[in-house]
């Protein structure tokens, strides 16, 4: 799965569209020309005939067949700093299954003419900028024909999975290691969320090995789950409040009567824009029951109203009732600071009216401290460090379409290229200008 446990996902989990990919349907049309050239020259016994080659002065340029060259090709991203890669796994399956050619109608698997090395998914790879000084991620040695329709939907993967896996890490790194959960399913198409998922948690083993945490993941949806056997979860939506005529502590009652108590109650409480009033009606509401049904020994009933937790997800456009007016539009709307701190201080404090027998106050006390305040709603790293700075009490933040930036410094583009042909059974250097064999100690030969 990863670098975490050593081993590689398959085409089991990925069930590639095979057939079309040996086509060339996912690749840029130029590849398939350059294939189709070679493969005629191959086809003729053309040799190289040119006179301004870039060959060393003791190699000769005679006999070489074009047409069945050989190539080193090595893949590599130019994200500035740390990037954590993923879609390698995938990446080589793409390899595995779809190089070679076709012999009519039938095609002729060539992978095992390969060498390929490779990096597992979650490793580290770090870059200036230079692509002189890049750290490869993937190798490659073989006809390059075979597998030249092979690039575009590799460094695609590569380039989006990697990029969504470090964008989440930055986001943990904001977050100073509170939980993440994972909110961007929205923002792109179906098609792509078990890729993202992958690489969330991907992200997530990273950080945790990093800094000894063990944050769990939290993803939306079941098919961002698909590659690791995760699953989605979550709580309710603004529309089931609007089905409940903006009752937020009725929908929640009812949610947590037909839900199994396995799934945590966290109550979107900014329908109504008061985000104090409905987080003290549904707690209210839930302990009332929760005491009840304790009262009765029905323990397992009560853990069903247990309030895990609030969500704040009040527009930017919008100042919640609570929060004053100071007349900064960053400290006024959305969910800011003093929300907050506002909705915190009411969760404390809200047992201490409430009528409830003496033999009670104590687990009062300790349920309404223990819901956590959930925010988001245009949470990005860089609001998140300005939250964690002034040490707002969020216990949970969640993200959402920040996760797919590629702007300026997330932007992950990876890139493939040809360093090496084998001449005379040598290897000699073949890079474009600006380019040349690299290293990376985490390369390992895959076969």
């Amino acid at each position: 799965m990863s670098i975490f446990d050593n081993k590689r996902l398959t085409n089991e989990t990925f069930k590639l569209d095979i057939e079309r990919m040996r086509r060339g349907w996912y690749s840029d049309k130029y590849f398939e020309n350059i294939g189709r050239m070679l493969t005629a020259l191959s086809a003729e016994g053309y040799t190289y005939s040119g006179e301004k080659h870039n060959l060393p002065m003791d190699i000769s340029p005679d006999g070489i067949a074009v047409g069945d060259i050989e190539v080193e090709m090595q893949w590599f991203t130019r994200r500035m700093g740390n990037t954590i890669v993923v879609g390698v796994d995938k990446s080589l399956e793409m390899l595995r299954h779809c190089t070679g050619y076709w012999n009519g109608a039938e095609f002729v698997n060539t992978s095992d003419k390969l060498e390929v090395w490779a990096v597992h998914d979650g490793t580290v790879v770090k870059s200036d900028g230079d692509p002189w000084n890049a750290e490869p991620i993937i190798r490659v040695r073989g006809r390059y024909r075979d597998f030249a329709l092979l690039e575009t939907p590799t460094l695609g993967v590569l380039t989006r999975s990697s990029r969504v896996a470090t964008n989440v890490y930055e986001t943990l790194t904001a977050a100073r290691g509170k939980p993440v959960l994972f909110f961007p399913a929205r923002f792109d198409l179906h098609e792509v969320q078990a890729a993202d998922g992958y690489a969330y948690n991907i992200a997530i083993e990273r950080f945790n090995s990093d800094f000894s945490h063990s944050i769990g993941s939290f993803v939306s949806t079941d098919a961002q789950g698909d590659w690791w056997g995760g699953a989605g979860g979550g709580t309710v939506a603004h529309a089931a409040i609007a089905s409940f005529l903006g009752d937020t502590a009725e929908a929640m009652m009812q949610f947590s009567r037909i839900l199994p108590a396995r799934i945590p109650r966290i109550a979107l409480v900014d329908f109504n824009n008061d985000s104090v009033r409905d987080s003290m009606r549904v707690m209210e509401a839930m302990f009332k029951k929760y005491r009840e049904l304790n009262d009765l020994g029905d323990e397992a009933e009560a853990a069903k109203y247990v309030l895990y937790g609030v969500r704040l997800d009040t527009s930017g456009s919008v100042r919640d009732v609570s929060v004053q007016p100071i007349g900064d539009p960053a400290l006024d709307l959305g969910v800011n600071p003093r929300l907050v701190f506002n909705v915190r201080q009411a969760l404390d404090s809200a047992w201490e009216n409430w009528s409830i027998p003496e033999v009670w106050k104590d687990a009062a006390r300790e349920y309404c401290r223990n819901v956590k305040i959930v925010v988001s709603g245009g949470f990005a790293p860089d609001k998140i460090r300005k939250f964690e700075k002034l040490g707002v009490p969020v216990d949970i933040y969640a993200v959402g379409s920040w996760l797919f930036n590629n702007n300026g410094g997330t932007v992950t583009d990876f890139t493939g290229d040809v360093v090496r042909v084998k001449l005379h059974g040598e290897w000699v250097d073949m890079a474009k200008v600006g380019r040349r064999p690299l290293a990376n100690e985490n390369l390992e030969r895959v076969w």
